[in-house]
């Protein structure tokens, strides 16, 4: 009787780790979602102004449904759309970036890279990301000059350590980020000063979200940091919540719309829209984009 229990057991915790990876896999993985957020940044007599923020990607040649999903964000009309990196998982992935992002690229737009825009990612053992000193491992160059050519040559501004003004909404919008934190090519130094006074909004990028790098731009008194990167944790326990954020950000922030502490800044990460090739899964944590509308305060 004890053996049979015992069996049973074990066969029902089989059947139940399949379906809970099938559905992580072959469902989840592809429920792309718009996430819609409020942000209190404005004068109190300022119409609002809306934000596309795009982030991870990590696009492969043939991923058609996440292509489409992307460019059907256009109907949104945005007043600025901003990627905050990896937008590439293959060094062939250029053409699916550009057909998922090509009607976007009509809208005032800005960007930064992160790592997986510069090289292609490489196996890993998932566990490795409990490790805070885990080494970082390249893979092949990815063609990331192709693909800032084709986002500078419609318009967006690349903020890969750089800070500019751009018009958006009829509004001035003052625009400053860094190249990625996670591999080490931010240069702060390099766009660090205070926000202009003269700016409608301000607006601060970086692909992954570094402590060091977010106080720095709150700091300067930039009102809306966006970041992407963690994949909102990718797997998540629900009730619980991301269990890693692959960087120095709390698990409590891996995704979503909070108050960067001990400042007025608000930050947005973005749980991203793609995943790891070696490991395509997402649980309790599906794949997204995010309509910031910011508001009077």
């Amino acid at each position: 009787m004890r053996k049979r229990t015992l069996f049973r057991l074990a066969t029902a915790t089989a059947v139940t780790g399949a379906a809970t990876l099938a559905y992580a896999s072959l469902v989840e993985r592809n429920r792309f979602t718009l996430r819609r957020y409020d942000v209190p940044v404005l004068t109190a007599d300022a119409e609002p102004l809306r934000i596309l923020h795009v982030s991870d990607l990590h696009m492969m040649p043939d991923q058609r449904r996440k292509q489409d999903w992307v460019a059907s964000l256009a109907a949104l009309d945005p007043d600025l759309v901003v990627v905050t990196g990896d937008n590439m998982a293959h060094p062939a992935a250029v053409p699916g970036v550009l057909r998922a992002l090509q009607p976007l690229l009509d809208f005032p737009g800005a960007f930064v890279f992160g790592s997986n825009d510069y090289t292609g990612p490489v196996w890993k053992n998932p566990f490795t990301y409990f490790l805070p000193d885990r080494e970082y491992t390249e893979g092949v160059e990815l063609p990331y000059e192709e693909l800032r050519g084709i986002f500078t040559g419609a318009g967006w501004v690349d903020l890969n350590n750089a800070r500019t003004t751009v018009k958006a909404g009829g509004r001035a919008v003052e625009l400053l980020g860094v190249d990625d934190p996670h591999i080490e090519r931010d240069d702060y130094a390099a766009v660090a000063g205070p926000a202009s006074p003269a700016a409608d909004v301000t607006i601060a990028l970086s692909h992954s979200p570094e402590p060091a790098v977010l106080d720095r731009m709150a700091a300067d008194g930039f009102g809306l940091l966006l970041a992407g990167h963690t994949h909102g944790g990718q797997v998540c326990v629900p009730g619980y919540g991301a269990l890693v954020t692959n960087c120095g950000l709390p698990r409590s922030m891996a995704r979503g719309l909070h108050r960067w502490p001990g400042s007025d800044s608000w930050l947005h990460v973005s749980a991203g829209l793609g995943t790891h090739p070696t490991a395509p899964i997402r649980f309790a944590c599906p794949p997204e984009a995010s309509v910031l509308t910011l508001i009077p305060r």
